[in-house]
């Protein structure tokens, strides 16, 4: 519960146990309800990252060779144990996060459709055949895993992240290792714990927490085949570049500053509804939140932000006990000062302060890391606040006078994670996913997440690689083609050299 105040020393899992550190080096890991440190967990040497990829790399050999088929049976079983302890995992979730129960509980859920295209990696390993491509000769494909992966993922989705780029990984025959967030390690050493009851054999699954000098030697090490990423936007930069460098396959998604357009012909109260969720849900902590709202036409934005004044004021903002709150913390200390920074200078460089959500009634009397919802007016591009990610519950107004103007203010940003319109007019919808130059486009939809059966990522500076993190590519990504060309002679027959480039003319 968010009461318990015992500080847990916690481990790595390695070959199929949880494993003290050596370093002597831990993080502490904060209930951000309490502002209260609940367990330290240790930070990896390179030596305790390069032993455990040797586990996981000596693991390889014989998790390939398991038939497809049993391997997605550990991978049911793990499902099954997910949806059993889903009660234990939503309170780990909240407690090392400050997400309400109800946002938990939807993280899971979104999570574990990653389980569920897994357990269809049958389908999706299917290669391709093709009888007498001449000379009697068939050619055929084949997928086979990489090797030993590593994935790395961020704070604000301790479940549903991990998942995303992991499971397939599983399913398709690799060894993974995984280096959650040090801010939420609790709920990847949960996931360890469900991984072995359910049978995967030691030292597939592996998960090591540590900071920089574990990353660099997971992008260094010559036994890593992929990493799969999921952060900002200036790590994504570091880590894609630096594990290309190395040779390794790299997928790293990074930020958004995601907007949603709202045309005169829009229902505001549904706009605002919709508002509300994508761009405070989780303390706007999410890299698909709704940065940036755009109304267009100077009549369509002063009625919104009246419409949305209203509703901000009634938001509720406390612990996940409280089920009558509508979002939690931030993180960290450190993250609210920052978001209060860029609040203070986005006044100073001309915004309008509508919603003020600095000092919630709540801080008063609490040592959580808490912020109200903050909405500031007349933003525009070239203040700080319009052209970084604030990763917590300040969110923007940017008026326009026409769709056009959106759209180019759009196409310019950096950033191309997500972005939504709202109208009612077909032509302007279709305009909006025709020229909108982001790689997850919404209509009337406030948060353009993708399910887990088609590929999630962004364009620009929001995706490094080629890879995704829902979706089919999944497979792709984590495994590599082989392609080959049978021929069999009969008995007795006779054959010449033939010195002419191979073709299919016989």
């Amino acid at each position: 519960m968010v009461t318990n105040t015992e500080v847990k020393e916690l481990g790595h899992f390695i070959n199929g146990e949880i494993v003290a550190g050596t370093s002597g080096h831990f993080s502490d890991v904060f209930n951000p309800s309490l502002g209260a440190v609940i367990a330290r967990v240790p930070i990896a040497t390179k030596e305790e990252v390069q032993s455990a990829i040797a586990t996981a790399k000596a693991a390889f050999p014989a998790w390939r060779a398991l038939s497809i088929g049993k391997r997605v049976e550990i991978v049911m079983k793990f499902r099954q144990l997910m949806t059993a302890r889903m009660d234990a995992l939503i309170d780990i979730i909240c407690i090392e996060s400050g997400k309400t129960i109800e946002d938990a509980k939807g993280e899971i859920t979104r999570g574990l459709e990653s389980v569920d295209l897994a357990i269809n990696a049958p389908h999706l390993l299917k290669g391709e055949y093709s009888v007498n491509v001449g000379g009697n000769i068939n050619a055929y494909s084949a997928k086979a895993p990489l090797g030993v992966v590593a994935a790395i993922s961020p704070f604000n989705f301790p479940v549903m992240v991990p998942l995303a780029i992991t499971t397939m990984a599983v399913a398709v025959g690799n060894s993974v290792i995984l280096k959650p967030s040090e801010r939420v390690p609790c709920s990847a050493l949960f996931l360890s714990e469900l991984w072995k009851e359910a049978g995967l054999p030691d030292g597939v699954w592996t998960v090591i927490n540590g900071d920089k000098d574990a990353v660099n030697e997971l992008l260094e090490n010559p036994a890593i085949e992929a990493i799969s990423f999921v952060g900002s936007t200036v790590v994504a930069d570091y880590i894609y570049t630096t594990g290309s460098k190395y040779g390794k396959r790299v997928t790293a998604l990074g930020g958004g500053k995601n907007n949603m357009i709202v045309m005169p012909d829009a229902d505001l109260e549904q706009v605002a509804n919709a508002f509300l969720g994508a761009a405070y849900g989780a303390a706007s902590q999410r890299c698909m939140a709704i940065s940036t709202i755009i109304p267009v036409g100077e009549e369509t934005a002063n009625k919104l932000v009246k419409v949305l004044a209203d509703k901000i004021a009634k938001l509720k903002v406390g612990p996940y006990t409280d089920s009558d709150v509508d979002f939690g913390p931030v993180i960290t200390k450190q993250s609210k000062d920052a978001i209060i920074g860029f609040i203070d200078r986005s006044l100073e460089e001309g915004a309008t302060l509508v919603c003020d959500g600095r000092n919630p009634d709540i801080a008063k009397n609490s040592n959580g890391f808490y912020l109200g919802p903050t909405l500031l007016d007349n933003v525009k591009p070239g203040m700080e606040i319009y052209e970084q990610e604030v990763f917590g519950p300040a969110r923007n107004v940017v008026r326009v006078d026409t769709l056009e103007q959106a759209i180019d203010l759009i196409n310019a940003h950096e950033l191309g994670n997500g972005v939504t319109i709202f109208t009612n007019n077909g032509a302007a919808a279709r305009k909006f996913i025709t020229e909108i130059d982001v790689g997850m486009v919404g209509v009337n939809v406030p948060i353009p997440i993708p399910v887990g059966y088609h590929n999630f990522g962004g364009w620009k500076r929001s995706r490094f690689g080629e890879g995704h993190m829902f979706g089919p590519d999944q497979a792709r990504f984590f495994t590599k083609t082989k392609t080959i060309s049978e021929k069999w002679f009969e008995e007795n027959s006779e054959s010449a050299s033939t010195f002419a480039f191979p073709s299919n003319n016989d």
